[in-house]
């Protein structure tokens, strides 16, 4: 084979699943009109932002660390918790709400910030006292994770209580912005937003700084970046906190989404996030924004085309993209 079809058969490899996800969003307009295609469209993209968010601290995590981490849903819960106790009334960031769009959005973002700290801490933690003795024992991974989770659940139920508590939308967010005849959720947009700036935040720190530059390398060979001085644990336990800030702020956008918050909100969507993480390939950020924005789509426009189907079509999706790529879209380890 020539060096030329070789280039050629690199860049159908890489761009294939580019091609897929156009076909997933836009095979739907033979069946549906325009209007309602674009309105599935962005709550397809918005919910898949929201999942990348929570699903990007699993990938780095699982994929870089090669640690199974069960217990990622209760910091999603965390972040939740903590956005009803700073936004409902009384809360800090309460006062803040209602007066513009602005004011709104910026109590939404300090909601995030405070959350990604808390979690961050709380990671710091369950790092150093649980996950750090386990490292390289999958099996006793999922079980003190899982274990973790339930502690973590209950430990909620004691502090928030049982019962599950309402997070309405900000005044501003709520309703929709119309573009002709077509109305589209004013929340759905931000949340696109914010989503795709977390995103292009991640890939520069990742593949344009040091920090970056040396996680990535310590990934392909230990040995070499721990000769050269650098404490590659840190940099992995650096990532571990990174991952439960990350499902903070994503469990922050989803109880605004939800607009009810549950001790089961965590648990509940990981799901998703586990079907996103193999579908995107362990450890990659942009598989796993693909794979997010995948999910997202056809959740709603097959909850649109065909409800019966819609339970198991991510599923299905998954199933497909694992015959046709075993290791997901874009892996990011080599095993």
């Amino acid at each position: 084979m020539t060096a030329r079809a070789l280039k050629t058969a690199g860049l159908v490899e890489r761009h294939a699943p580019l091609a897929i996800a156009g076909l997933i969003l836009f095979l739907p307009l033979i069946a549906i009109d325009p209007g309602t295609w674009m309105v599935l469209a962005i709550a397809g993209l918005a919910m898949g932002m929201m999942i990348f968010l929570m699903a990007s601290g699993l990938t780095l995590v699982f994929g870089l660390m090669d640690v199974l981490n069960f217990a990622h849903g209760a910091f999603v819960a965390v972040g939740a918790y903590l956005a009803t106790g700073l936004l409902a009334p009384g809360g800090p960031f309460h006062d803040m709400l209602g007066i513009s769009l602005l004011g709104d959005v910026g109590a939404m973002l300090l909601s995030i910030l405070v959350a990604c700290v808390v979690a961050g801490i709380l990671g710091l933690a369950f790092e150093r006292i649980i996950v750090r003795r386990v490292y390289g024992a999958h099996l006793r991974q999922i079980l003190i994770t899982v274990g973790g989770l339930i502690v973590a659940e209950q430990l909620i139920t004691v502090i928030w209580g049982p019962d599950p508590i309402p997070l309405p939308k900000p005044e501003t967010l709520r309703g929709s912005i119309f573009f002709g005849d077509i109305a589209v959720e004013r929340y759905r947009l931000v949340a696109c937003v914010l989503g795709l700036v977390a995103y292009i935040g991640m890939h520069f720190a990742l593949n344009r700084t040091r920090i970056g530059l040396l996680v990535r390398a310590g990934v392909e060979n230990r040995e070499m970046v721990e000769a050269l001085g650098y404490k590659v644990r840190r940099l992995f336990v650096g990532v571990f906190v990174a991952g439960t800030a990350l499902a903070a702020s994503g469990g922050v956008m989803w109880a605004l989404y939800q607009e009810l918050v549950t001790v089961h909100i965590g648990a509940d969507v990981m799901i998703l996030v586990f079907i996103v993480v193999i579908i995107g390939g362990l450890g990659s950020v942009g598989g796993c924004f693909l794979g997010a924005l995948l999910v997202g789509l056809t959740a709603n426009f097959m909850g649109y085309l065909a409800p019966t189907l819609a339970l198991g079509s991510n599923i299905l999706l998954m199933v497909a993209v694992l015959l046709w790529r075993p290791r997901g879209l874009y892996p990011a380890t080599k095993n």
